[in-house]
């Protein structure tokens, strides 16, 4: 049986890239594999002509781009969902493992760099406050705002993350740098814990 919208989706690809590249595509999981392909990937395990590969490839930036929005240095902070959209530009949604940024602003809130502090698996340890405030002590940030992804596609945070973010507060007020928030990104969602409530 055929997945829901899958058919539609189908005709939609048929249109940009043609029958016979859209006929590979047969399923929604394989259409979302298509987020994270290349172009030699779309030749090879999808079967594109090299011209509906460049074609996918391309679609594909498009809607990163459209769905996504980087904070450009200087750029003010005007909420979470800005900090998801730079997410989304910078790829996290699409990560297989987690990986925690941290966004560096001034005294008014404006990005002074993004820094990517770590990623790992479920098997590896979380982050430390060391490697969170080195770079942002080094740039002189006034605050940060922590990122990092889900890859089980649920932005809801876990207790090691609502620990994290306890301990990383604690030691921003030891060294003066505020964290005035942490996103969670998942799959078409986000969890802000600002937006929940004080963070402590």
């Amino acid at each position: 049986m055929q997945e829901p919208g899958i058919a539609s989706t189908r005709r939609l690809l048929e249109l940009v890239l043609g029958k016979q590249a859209a006929r590979g595509l047969s399923s929604l999981e394989r259409l979302r594999d298509l987020r994270t392909a290349g172009v030699s990937e779309l030749t090879g395990a999808f079967g594109l002509s090299d011209a509906a590969a460049v074609k996918a490839g391309a679609l594909v930036e498009l809607f990163h781009r459209i769905d996504g929005e980087r904070l450009e240095r200087g750029v003010a902070l005007s909420g979470s969902a800005s900090v998801c959209r730079h997410a989304v530009s910078l790829g996290l949604r699409d990560l297989q493992v987690e990986q925690f940024r941290t966004l560096l602003l001034d005294g008014k809130h404006r990005v002074i760099d993004d820094h990517r502090v770590s990623q790992w698996t479920l098997t590896s340890s979380p982050v430390h406050p060391r490697e969170v405030f080195h770079h942002a002590i080094r740039c002189k940030a006034a605050a940060i705002v922590l990122l990092h992804s889900h890859p089980s596609g649920d932005p809801s945070p876990s207790a090691d993350d609502l620990e994290i973010t306890r301990r990383l507060v604690q030691v921003g007020e030891l060294v003066g740098i505020r964290v005035v928030d942490h996103v969670i990104v998942g799959q078409g969602a986000f969890c802000s814990l600002a937006d929940r409530g004080p963070l402590s």
